[in-house]
C-alpha cells in the first residue's frame, strides 16, 4: 500500500512523486480532500488542547514541552 499525494488537474489525477507501479496497473483510489488550515483554525486548534485543564495544567504541561532534553531522554531517566 502506497500514500501519495497528487492533484487533479483536466479530468486526471496527476501524483506528485513517482508511484511504485508497473506501467497499466490497476489501482483504487481514496480521495482525501484534506485542505490546509487557515492561520485561525490552526489557533482555535491549539486552543483547544488547553480546555478544560487548570492553569496548573497548562503551566505544567508548557514546562515540559519546552524542555527540549525531556524528549530525547532515556526513558528509564524520567
Amino acid at each position: 500500500m502506497q500514500t501519495l499525494k497528487a492533484i487533479y488537474e483536466n479530468g486526471v489525477f496527476r501524483p506528485l512523486e513517482k508511484p511504485e507501479l508497473t506501467e497499466g496497473q490497476s489501482v483504487q483510489l481514496i480521495i482525501d480532500t484534506t485542505n490546509p488550515l487557515t492561520p485561525q483554525e490552526m489557533l482555535q486548534l491549539a486552543a483547544e488542547v488547553y480546555e478544560g485543564l487548570s492553569e496548573t495544567d497548562v503551566d505544567e504541561i508548557e514546562e515540559i514541552a519546552l524542555k527540549r532534553d525531556y524528549f530525547f531522554m532515556d526513558k528509564s531517566e524520567a
